[in-house]
């Protein structure tokens, strides 16, 4: 199972980020996750919404480089140790992490999302020690 993310490269100036998040919020659509990396003049801005197709369409038409990419969404315990485990079983079959990030949701525990040198795979060993992955309604 996978979740579709934005993936979005930004200019490091000011109000970029205000203008990305106002063309999202002027059309409804909502933000579930979100990562900004800085790469010093520029970032790579990912997010899960409610409506990734839209918010892609609506992004691009105001300027921003979009692309649509899918990540692997694992629902870990909100607890000490919850992400360790999950870490353990992909290293124990050597699956490299690209990038994570992640969101809390307070009755299901956290959810980390990550892309990986083999998303398949990592999704079929998460799933095989019990791991719950979750699908595009995250």
């Amino acid at each position: 199972m996978a979740v579709t993310q934005l993936a979005v490269f930004m200019e490091n100036r000011k109000g970029r980020l205000q203008e990305l998040t106002e063309t999202l919020g002027a059309a409804g659509i909502d933000l579930v996750a979100l990562n900004i990396a800085d790469t010093g003049e520029f970032g790579i801005l990912r997010a899960v919404t409610r409506d990734n197709e839209r918010a892609a369409r609506l992004l691009k038409d105001a300027g921003f480089t979009v692309q649509l990419k899918t990540v692997v969404a694992a629902e870990v315990a909100d607890a000490a140790g919850g992400l360790a485990k999950m870490l353990g079983v992909l290293s124990a079959e050597n699956i490299d992490i690209e990038y994570l990030y992640s969101f809390s949701r307070t009755k299901q525990g956290a959810v980390i999302l990550f892309r990986s040198d083999d998303d398949v795979r990592a999704a079929d060993a998460l799933r095989s020690k019990g791991f719950k992955l979750l699908g595009e309604k995250i």
